[in-house]
Order: structure tokens, then C-alpha cells, then sequence
């Protein structure tokens, strides 16, 4: 029996070049040593494999390959094929193939690589001249296998992978660019309040979305977060996909002021609105609509509509207070002759 484990690609943003590793033992892991000049301040072009390549282009990369246990391991090195639809990086199961992996070699294909030691693999990527264009998506796999003592004889393979992402076409790259919208404030099944928005991808590269959400002008002026947004969100060309941020069951209902900033990359987008977390379980709410008054731009006619309304409004205003003024004038000139208003202000304190 085979049983694979620990299969994670690269998702952390934190260091310049993080090592994704196997599982929790930290068996083996995998360093992508060099980022494209034109990426250098991506902080995605750090942790995977992202490129631009017009057809015909050859390019290598070195990746570091480390054995963390305390026992010698042989480490496969090898390309695999990955998708990327419907909110997901998804990758095909041992070596399955795609275009992009016919292009992809590696200069050793199985290391020995002692305890506590490392190991250098430069990874080559030969594009075609009449490779298809568009963004292709890949995975550069690091695995190990080992062998249990029991009687079963369960074989152990854990591996590890950077992402790969390269556009191919003439020219300069394809833009990354995405919008926001749709707001929603959820109470989950379990009480935990939870803000999602959607995410459109605007752009010709896939995004990997990492963001937080802001709280503030809360009940009694309180702030809260900021909240990180649900980690391992890729959205392909075209698409549109949920993000969502959980929060603290103790954050109150509202309502707030809530703030949304995501990024994929060097390209982020803030959006905002007025919320209250709906009470109910397994319920979900819009924006807060707060009655304001329409603003209107004075200029042009919108400027002519706004002082001829107001001026209406004055006018009014002028008129009902010019009778209501007559009418005191008339009142107490009635009162004073007949000296009603006299008597009611004698009797006034003996009444009630």
C-alpha cells in the first residue's frame, strides 16, 4: 500500500525565499534561490516560479532541495501538471503531464541527500516556438518515500512543490488587475460572524489572494482586526470567485465600518461599506443603507436644479412663517381687545 502525505505547495508570504516542507516533521523541503529582476519586488515572484516568456525562450532556475530529519534520503525531483478554475491551484497526482511540463527538465533527477544537509537542482524551462499562449500552471515536486516496520509494509511518500506560473507570448506580460464587490456580512451555522466579497479577476494572470479586513466606527466608536482573509484563494483569468474573512465569535453585530484590502502580488484593491453581522445562524446581510441626502456635483444643470430647489425651499419656508407670524400678530391683537389674553395669564397658575 501506498499512502502520500504531506502534500503542500509554497502558501506562506513571510521571508524572501521560503522553504515549503513535506509535513509536520519537516522531512524534506524545497527553496526556489533566484527570482526574475523584473519580479524582484513581487513578493509572489519569491515564492513561486512566475515568469513572462515569448516562444523560443530557454531559462534556468536553481531550486534548493533540503533533508531536515536525522536519517539519509533519496529525493525525486520531477514537474507535474496543475489547473487553475473555480477559486483553486489544483494539481494532478503523481507525475501527470501537461503542456508546460513537456517543456520543464531538472539537471539531477534523484538526490542523496545526507541528514540535516542540502542539495542544488537547476530547473530548465525550453518553451517551444509554437507553444500556445496564455498562462500555463505547473508544480516543481520534491518527494521521498520510506517504508513502515509493521507487517503491513505501508510505503510513505511525502512531497513537497513550488508552484510554476508562466505566461507565454510576444511581447511584455499579460496585466494582473481584479475588481471587488458584493459585500455580505454572515453569521455561520456555528455563530462565528464572517465578512466574504467577490473578487474579479480583470487581468490576464491568475491571482493569489492574501488580504485583511478592518473594523472601525463600531458601537461605542470600538475597532476591531485587522482579520486575515481565507488564505489559499487562486482566481484564473476571467473568473469570479467568494474570499472570505472569518472573525472572532465575540466581535459585536454592529454596526461597522468595514474595510477589505486584498492583493495578489504588487496589485491590490481596498473596498468599503457599512455592516451589521445578521443575528441568526446561518443567515447573511448587505450593506447597512443609511438615508443620507443625494450629493449633487454643482455644476452645470445639476448647479441650477440645486439653487432653484433651494430657492423653492427658502420661499416656502418664508411663507409658512409669514402666516404663522400674521396669525400671532391677529391672536394677540384679538386677545388685548378683548382682554381674553390677560385673563389667561392670570388664570394660567391656578389650572391643573
Amino acid at each position: 500500500m501506498v499512502v502520500v502525505a504531506g502534500l503542500l505547495l509554497v502558501t506562506t508570504t513571510m521571508g524572501a525565499s521560503p522553504t515549503a516542507r513535506a509535513s509536520d516533521d519537516g522531512s524534506i523541503g524545497v527553496r526556489l534561490m533566484e527570482v526574475t529582476d523584473s519580479l524582484r519586488l513581487d513578493p509572489r515572484a519569491r515564492q513561486y516560479l512566475i515568469d513572462h516568456l515569448e516562444p523560443g525562450t530557454v531559462i534556468d532556475r536553481h531550486v534548493e532541495v533540503a533533508n531536515n530529519s536525522a536519517e539519509p534520503r533519496r529525493i525525486t525531483i520531477y514537474p507535474g501538471a496543475a489547473t487553475v478554475g473555480k477559486g483553486h491551484f489544483s494539481f494532478g497526482d503523481g507525475h501527470a503531464a501537461n503542456e508546460l511540463t513537456t517543456w520543464t527538465s531538472v539537471d539531477k533527477e534523484v538526490l542523496e541527500v545526507a541528514p540535516h544537509s542540502v542539495d542544488t537542482v537547476t530547473v530548465r524551462v525550453a518553451v517551444p516556438t509554437d507553444a500556445s499562449p496564455g498562462e500555463h500552471y505547473g508544480v516543481l515536486w520534491a518527494e521521498t518515500a520510506s517504508t513502515t516496520n509493521d507487517d503491513g509494509g505501508v510505503e510513505m511518500v511525502n512531497r513537497v512543490g513550488i508552484r510554476i506560473y508562466l505566461d507565454i507570448g510576444p511581447g511584455g506580460p499579460a496585466p494582473s488587475a481584479f475588481t471587488m464587490s458584493d459585500i455580505v456580512a454572515r453569521r455561520l451555522e456555528d455563530g462565528r460572524p464572517a465578512m466574504i466579497t467577490t473578487v474579479h479577476n480583470t487581468g490576464g494572470r491568475a491571482l493569489d489572494i492574501t488580504g485583511e479586513l478592518l473594523l472601525t466606527d463600531g458601537p461605542g466608536g470600538l475597532r476591531a482586526g485587522p482579520f486575515d482573509a481565507k488564505l489559499g484563494t487562486t482566481i484564473a483569468p476571467g473568473e469570479s470567485d467568494p474570499v472570505t474573512v472569518f472573525l472572532d465569535p465575540l466581535v459585536p453585530a454592529g454596526p461597522w465600518k468595514a474595510t477589505i484590502t486584498l492583493r495578489s502580488g504588487l496589485v491590490e484593491n481596498t473596498i468599503s461599506a457599512r455592516i451589521r453581522f445578521p443575528d441568526r445562524p446561518g443567515t447573511q446581510a448587505g450593506p447597512v443603507r443609511e438615508r443620507l441626502l443625494p450629493f449633487l456635483p454643482l455644476d452645470g444643470p445639476a448647479a441650477f436644479a440645486a439653487v432653484a430647489g433651494t430657492g423653492m425651499l427658502t420661499a416656502a419656508l418664508a411663507l409658512l412663517t409669514g402666516r404663522a407670524v400674521r396669525r400671532r400678530d391677529t391672536g394677540r391683537g384679538r386677545g388685548t381687545g378683548r382682554g381674553r389674553h390677560a385673563r389667561r395669564v392670570g388664570r394660567g397658575p391656578e389650572e391643573g
